[in-house]
């Protein structure tokens, strides 16, 4: 890989023949420690930043993403589309609309199509997590006008 350095290797083979020796090299190894320790973290950023770049707002990746962070093994954790039911309403009679309701059934706000959510988080009951940080998690990746409601199942 590009930045796989090797600090200690390469302060060894810059220093002149006639220089190298078992307490030069510690003594530029304990100066060059603090480079090492700053590469690393920098590599860790760089790896991080990666992952964040590979995974966007697409429903494979965002649940890639979910499962990499709270489900790593067993990767339960589904995205299925927002429920679209219609509203019925119910008429007064200065309407004069037909007054037999049928069969209805109470949802929930999210559940509709015209104020409901885009997409649902499915998560099994045996995950632990912080549903703050999954919170936070969709809301890095999702689009800005996409609505999600998270379910234990």
């Amino acid at each position: 890989m590009w930045f796989n350095v090797n600090w200690v290797r390469l302060i060894t083979l810059l220093i002149p023949t006639f220089l190298r020796s078992e307490f030069m090299i510690a003594w530029l190894t304990l100066l060059v420690d603090g480079i090492d320790v700053l590469h690393y973290q920098w590599l860790q950023v760089r790896r991080s930043n990666i992952y964040d770049l590979a995974h966007n707002s697409q429903i494979c990746y965002l649940r890639s993403a979910l499962n990499d962070r709270f489900d790593p093994q067993l990767r339960r954790i589904t995205i299925t589309s927002g429920n679209a039911f219609t509203r019925q309403y119910i008429y007064t009679d200065g309407e004069q609309k037909p007054k037999f309701l049928g069969v209805m059934y109470i949802y929930d706000d999210a559940d509709y199509e015209d104020t409901g959510v885009d997409f649902i988080v499915r998560v099994p009951m045996d995950i632990y997590f912080s549903i703050y940080a999954m919170t936070a998690l969709i809301d890095y990746y999702k689009l800005a006008s996409k609505r999600y409601k998270i379910i234990r199942f």
